[in-house]
């Protein structure tokens, strides 16, 4: 098996009663390329009059659309040559959606159940699910009979949510799938391993899977277990770019959350889904998100040897585009209980910014870039310039990002916490939502486009072509 070329996602999900307001939160590193430009757009609730008709410019994936689409926020990139790749968004009936967790199968079941190189991929899903559902549920039969019925491009694993359910769904080979909602006081890490254990197929309430699943896996005698049915182990794999490259970033997840639970980073039996030991925000899975093994000898900016500091690929690192932690408030309206955080950039080196979802349109440096190139009006690269000028004299200006990012922090609750007191008296929550989103990216790009400037003037004296006399001479 020729290995794959692994650049690629972390994820998150967490239960409503494993967090401290009761939210459903799931969040994603979205790692691609070191400079490619995202946008942040609105697309507005649409009902056609047409026959509307979904091509990919990726692979030329079709399907017809339904006539109505709801309002839902997206994260697309600069250019749709490549597909659109939306990404995230939540929609206008409080649906969240994150696509995708990249993931491979193993050569057994790919034998069997060849990818479809014009099936669904990464980068139409968003576009074709989540402007059509109006819970988590909806959202995970959709996509499973779309995959079912059309074939996939990739295995993949999709986040969906709403306020009270949290689903995770896996694509483990051309047309098989399987999706386990996320138990409510729990919360997982998946970093591109299959990551679903047993599959209890008496349980429709909290499993949904492919018609003819077990059947596929008996005939072609795929099982390696003795007993049970486990996703993970008959469609997954346990080559050695899993142990380096992806269970270290779930055993630090769980390790952040759960740090009195002993585990190897290089254990290939990490379990799926884990009780926290504390309540968990918002703040604290874009913590997770931005995290790069600090606290341990793996920290590639950290004190330990410069083997052990590039042992492991670090959960937030160069090539993420955007991360994304998407809130559902149950006791709030939708478009004020309901928040999309983005971070453009490196999570490590950015801000999450707080969306509401009822917004009704995004700020005008979010909607740049038209192209691929630094562009000082776009939001991305605003965001992206810092961590480009921290990055060359890092230990030496890491702190100064550190305390903007605390600065803003505080300062978006601030916004949430005054936005949230007016929803009884407000006659417009979408203009309320829209006035408290635009107040937290205005913050936010005014912060770091003034910490860049300070950065910049900072590094003027930095030059290794510097000189420094001796006057006593």
């Amino acid at each position: 098996m020729t290995e794959p070329n692994y650049s690629a996602c972390t994820s998150m999900l967490v239960g409503k009663n494993a967090t401290v307001d009761g939210s459903t939160l799931i969040g994603r590193n979205e790692d691609a390329k070191a400079a490619w430009p995202k946008r942040f757009v609105v697309h507005e609730h649409q009902v056609a009059t047409d026959r509307v008709v979904f091509q990919s410019t990726a692979n030329g994936f079709q399907l017809e659309l339904p006539a109505e689409a709801a309002k839902y926020t997206a994260t697309p990139e600069w250019t749709d040559s490549e597909g659109l790749f939306e990404e995230e968004g939540i929609n206008e009936h409080g649906v969240a959606m994150s696509a995708t967790e990249s993931t491979y199968a193993n050569d057994s079941v790919l034998g069997c159940d060849p990818l479809v190189k014009d099936g669904i991929g990464e980068e139409a899903m968003v576009t074709v699910v989540l402007p059509y559902v109006k819970s988590a549920r909806e959202g995970v039969k959709r996509l499973g009979e779309i995959v079912s019925t059309k074939g996939a491009s990739e295995t993949n694993g999709i986040l969906f949510s709403d306020a009270q359910e949290v689903w995770y769904f896996e694509i483990g080979s051309g047309h098989q799938w399987v999706a386990q909602r996320i138990p409510d006081d729990c919360y997982a890490v998946i970093a591109n391993q299959m990551a679903i254990e047993k599959v209890d197929f008496n349980d429709q309430v909290n499993f949904q899977w492919s018609q003819g699943l077990e059947q596929f896996v008996t005939n072609n005698h795929l099982n390696p277990d003795r007993h049970g049915f486990n996703f993970r182990h008959i469609f997954g794999t346990r080559t050695q770019m899993d142990t380096y490259y992806n269970t270290p970033r779930v055993w630090y997840g769980q390790k952040m959350v759960n740090p009195e639970i002993e585990q190897e980073p290089t254990s290939q039996d990490l379990p799926f889904l884990r009780k926290s030991s504390r309540l968990l925000s918002a703040t604290d899975v874009q913590m997770l998100l931005s995290s790069h093994y600090q606290g341990t000898e793996f920290d590639p900016v950290g004190t330990g040897s410069e083997f052990d500091k590039h042992r492991f690929r670090p959960i937030s690192f160069a090539k993420t585009q955007e991360s994304h932690v998407l809130q559902l408030q149950a006791d709030l309206p939708v478009e004020i209980g309901g928040i999309h955080w983005l971070s453009m950039g490196v999570g490590a080196e950015s801000t999450f910014v707080p969306f509401f979802a009822g917004i009704s349109e995004t700020p005008s440096a979010y909607q740049y870039p038209v192209g691929h190139d630094y562009d000082p009006q776009s939001a991305y690269w605003n965001f992206k310039l810092v961590g480009i000028l921290a990055d060359a004299h890092y230990h030496r200006f890491i702190d100064q990002v550190n305390d903007v990012q605390a600065e803003l922090r505080q300062g978006y609750r601030q916004i949430i916490n005054q936005t949230q007191s007016q929803v009884a008296t407000s006659n417009d929550l979408v203009a309320l939502a829209n006035q408290a989103s635009n107040q937290a990216a205005k913050l936010a790009l005014s912060r770091f486009q003034a910490l860049a400037t300070q950065l910049i003037t900072d590094s003027a004296d930095l030059s290794p072509l510097n000189y420094h006399q001796d006057l006593n001479l």
